[in-house]
């Protein structure tokens, strides 16, 4: 694997031929599928003599140049490609291949879903179907017929508007569909099955009415309601805010069980994990509503970001999903609670981007090079990605952040484009200058900030320094220009100036005159991705009565964090803690944020501050204050508890969710008493709550403290879920995220249950991935859990790379390891990366973790 190819984005070069036109004929059989390719296609570069097409797996049977068979003297098939030679400046190329969809594990390109038929092309499946410039920036219009045995696959779909069905002999019958917008090929799509549905319409604001359906395997149609409704609302928020109109006549979901991402926007058939398409009630957590929510959001939006403009190259890849995520966490925010989906998003950003800011895996949100660009669909191209939209929306401003939206849509519809495209979009509408901004797109890691003050004779002094790390290979890199939004506060906490500052230089002042001493609030909102280091804090203060939400939070975190440490140097626990979590305990306020404020910091967050990790001594640390609140407040989080505990109410509007959220808030920490009593309430919520939420609280409370008592409730909650796959994602995180000695062993055990399928995605995150974020014994000091996930890897690689490689992203905390941590660690990267034929997705994530 050492001569695994390197990609450069200074190496693009632009196609060489162009495809105008592709009609596809897929005859779906049960022991392969044939397929037809006709292409039309113009020379380009006249340069050029000879077309190269992706191709990848295929079992070529005819090749004909305006239906003309080529002998086979004018091609040469290599290892992922075909060469075609001397073609002429404009022709019919007609390719027929053969492909095997039915032992297709790595789920890219054709494969099988259970009894259906599903693909996923981004971002490169697509030459596994059949030979293409398998590339972004090659845009066609796509025309596909599908013939298949309408007794086992009556249903049969593809992108764009259905323009006739016909019926054959022998049992089999067809459909033919047209895309009229020219795509790229990895927005094609496929799906035949047996399949139930819910159908819906939607009228755009021009007047045109939209079909509406969510396919899923039949019995599951009652837990689709959820996903159409919320792309009801999306399409109606994208019209309201950005002007979008869907433009197609359909608009198709389809839910599979085997699905290596969350979901794929193929225009006008977008095919979902079914993790973010099915619920209700009974099966389905809030989060889990929440989730659906956005994703449906995400890929409907996607149609104008990242479908009608899609990526030159994949080294543009924020340019759809960065922006894409943007849009649909302000969905999120707008119609749901601004405060709680703000700081949720931040803490998604930091507890996964912020860890691979600070890894060997390092990247730009623009990245310059890759060997598997699967391996980039990563934290930083997406959330951190949205976060630079976000400053450049606060930068614009609303009004002139549309105008240049607006204009990025005119000027760039139906073209693959770059993210300076996009950019330039912001600064010709805004006249607002982005050069020094632009840094964010190609510089890695998180900024640091450091903050000083002072004051004397009336006037505040704010001095502000920028720590730029360096990159991997240990290149400087400038400093950051970006909004940071802050206020001076007086002893009452009112504001006395609110302001958005710009910063572009290491080191800048400013200078404010006053009357009294202020108190700064600062990043507010999390106006800029960066890490705040504080001279001097205020915490107490701003927990109590800083208005701004996140500010109040980040307080109440950054507080937490200051406990924490302190007690991991053996010193005693702050009482103006204590007194502080008792403030906001008693605090009337929105329930959901109340619940964001009183929860402690993450093992992430305690990890990423440390110098040289040693886990056990951070759980520690966390539970003896854990259990200090708990033995502090135990009465009043009863009373809380007691107060929002509705074990009938399956409603899933705000109220319900907040009060949900505020109790089981409770309920955890008084979990960290381990005694009887609580013991009793958390199994009497698991017996009588009729949602999800509660009942998955409570199974992962009783399995970390009581496990006669767990050992009843799971066996009991998975006689009920057994058969459905969701729900079992649920039982088998509770398992391998334990904090119970001997869960490895319980881990390995039950990749022998009969719920457990390795060739489901879904089922390998929720039982090895989530064994993999467990800190405490995947790092357990004896090396098991590495050789457990190392041993993983390498037999999963063999199935499915993409899954594999993701994976491998548990070691990415190498070099922050204490030094029995990192020998054991070492041991097991390195046997993973001697290993034959491992994948160059799994390479590309082990070298680079080795390398520091």
């Amino acid at each position: 694997m050492s001569r695994v190819q390197t990609i450069y984005l200074k190496d693009y070069k632009a196609p060489e031929f162009n495809i105008k036109s592709v009609d596809l004929v897929f005859n779906l059989f049960e022991e392969y599928t044939q397929v037809t390719n006709t292409m039309s296609i113009k020379r380009i570069d006249k340069n050029t003599k000879d077309i190269i097409l992706n191709s990848v797996n295929l079992e070529l049977l005819d090749l004909c140049i305006n239906n003309l068979k080529i002998n086979e003297d004018r091609y040469i098939i290599e290892k992922e490609t075909i060469r075609i030679l001397d073609v002429p400046n404009e022709f019919k190329l007609t390719i027929i291949n053969k492909i095997y969809p039915q032992i297709n594990s790595e789920l890219e390109g054709l494969y099988k879903s259970g009894d259906i038929f599903c693909t996923q092309n981004e971002p490169e499946g697509f030459r596994r179907i059949t030979p293409y410039l398998d590339r972004p920036d090659v845009m066609a219009v796509f025309s596909t017929t599908i013939i298949a045995d309408k007794n086992i696959y009556p249903l049969l779909l593809s992108n764009g508007n259905l323009l006739n069905s016909f019926e054959l002999s022998d049992g089999f019958h067809g459909v033919t569909w047209s895309d009229p917008h020219p795509k790229p090929s990895y927005l094609f799509a496929l799906v035949a099955g047996d399949l139930g549905a819910i159908s819906d319409e939607f009228t755009t604001k021009s007047g045109d009415e939209i079909k509406l359906n969510i396919y899923c395997d039949k019995g599951n149609e009652s837990k689709c309601y959820h996903a159409m409704e919320s792309l009801k609302k999306s399409m109606l928020w994208d019209e309201q805010k950005y002007g979008r109109e869907y433009d197609l006549e359909i608009y198709n979901i389809v839910a599979v069980d085997s699905f290596n991402m969350g979901a794929m926007e193929n225009k006008g058939l977008n095919i979902f994990n079914s993790a973010y398409v099915l619920a209700d009630e009974d099966t389905a957590s809030d989060a889990n509503f929440m989730g659906i929510q956005s994703v449906i959001a995400h890929e409907y939006f996607h149609n104008w970001t990242g479908n009608r403009i899609t990526c030159r190259d994949w080294f543009q890849l924020t340019l759809k999903e960065g922006l894409t995520v943007f849009r649909d966490q302000s969905f999120s925010s707008d119609i749901n609670s601004k405060e709680v989906c703000r700081i949720e998003d931040v803490k998604a950003l930091r507890e996964r981007q912020f860890v691979e800011d600070a890894s060997p895996t390092a990247h730009p949100i623009q990245p310059d090079s890759y060997m598997a660009i699967n391996n980039f669909y990563t934290a930083t191209v997406y959330e951190k990605g949205a976060e630079i939209i976000r400053m450049i929306h606060t930068l614009l401003g609303e009004d002139n952040y549309r105008r240049a939206t607006d204009l990025y849509f005119k000027s760039f519809d139906g073209q693959a484009v770059r993210t300076d495209d996009f950019l330039w979009a912001m600064s010709e509408a805004s006249g607002i200058d982005l050069i020094e901004f632009k840094r964010w797109y190609h510089q890695s890691g998180t900024p640091k900030l450091h903050v000083n003050e002072s004051f004397e004779n009336n006037k505040y002094k704010l001095i502000l320094t920028q720590e730029i790390p360096n990159t991997v290979d240990g290149n400087e890199q400038k400093p950051y220009f970006f909004p940071l939004k802050m206020a001076l506060l007086n002893s009452n906490g009112d504001e006395i100036i609110a302001n958005t500052l710009i910063i572009s230089k290491e080191k800048e002042e400013f200078i404010f005159e006053m009357d009294e001493k202020p108190i700064l609030s600062i990043n507010r909102d999390f106006s800029a991705p960066i890490i705040v280091e504080l001279q001097k804090n205020n915490y107490p203060f701003l927990m109590r009565y800083d208005k701004n939400s996140f500010v109040r939070y980040e307080s109440a975190q950054s507080f937490g964090v200051i406990i924490i440490e302190a007690i991991m140097r053996g010193e005693k626990i702050d009482k103006e803690f204590i007194d502080s979590f008792g403030y906001i305990l008693s605090s009337d306020m929105n329930l959901s944020y109340k619940a964001l404020l009183l929860e402690l910091p993450s093992i992430s967050t305690l990890m990423q501050r440390q110098d040289e990790i040693d886990f056990e001594v951070i759980y520690k640390a966390k539970e003896k204050l854990s259990k200090c609140i708990a033995t502090t407040y135990e009465d009043e989080l009863i009373d809380i508890y007691d107060k929002n505990h509705k074990p009938s109410c399956k409603d899933i509007d705000a109220k319900s969710i907040a009060e949900r959220s505020i109790k089981n808030c409770c309920l955890k920490l008084l979990s960290e008493l381990k005694n009887n009593k609580i013991i009793e309430i958390v199994n009497k919520q698991y017996k009588e709550s009729l949602t999800m939420t509660d009942r998955v609280v409570a199974l992962d409370i009783l399995e970390n403290i009581s496990s006669e008592t767990a050992k009843v409730a799971l066996n009991n909650f998975y006689k009920k879920y057994s058969e459905d796959t969701l729900v079992m994602n649920k039982y088998f995180t509770i398992l391998a995220s334990s904090q119970r000695r001997g869960v490895l062993e319980r881990v390995i055990s039950l990749q022998n249950n009969d719920a457990y399928n390795e060739l489901v995605p879904n089922l390998v995150r929720s039982l090895i991935g989530s064994f993999a974020r467990n800190y405490r014994y995947f790092h357990a000091k004896e090396g098991d859990g590495y050789k457990f996930i190392a041993n993983k890897i390498i037999e999963i690689d063999k199935i499915n790379p993409q899954i594999a490689s993701s994976l491998a992203g548990a070691f990415k905390i190498y070099k922050k390891l204490n030094l029995q941590n990192k020998k054991a660690m070492k041991i097991e990267l390195e046997r993973i990366l001697s290993t034959p034929s491992i994948s160059k997705n799994v390479y590309e994530i082990v070298s680079k973790v080795l390398k520091v």
